[in-house]
């Protein structure tokens, strides 16, 4: 009996785990500020910290990338 206990646990446990892309989603409304706060706390509960902060990283890497290629093009144009 505590092996099936343990099963439905673990099956539980994949469950809640957040996919990638809530992760993805997670961070763009945290990175503009409109993040509700159950799926705050929903992340915190069931997400990893590494997931969140690496995809966040990426995130501003792309961001950062994006406004360098608009300024380099509207210089070009000027």
């Amino acid at each position: 009996m505590t092996e099936n206990s343990n099963q439905q646990s673990q099956s539980q446990d994949k469950q809640k785990s957040p996919g990638i892309l809530s992760i993805i989603q997670s961070v763009l409304a945290a990175m503009f500020g409109v993040q509700s706060e159950e799926k705050r706390q929903q992340d915190f509960e069931n997400g990893h910290a590494g997931s969140y902060i690496f995809v966040g990283i990426v995130m501003v890497v792309i961001f950062v990338f994006t406004l360098i290629a608009i300024v380099n093009s509207i210089l070009e144009n000027a």
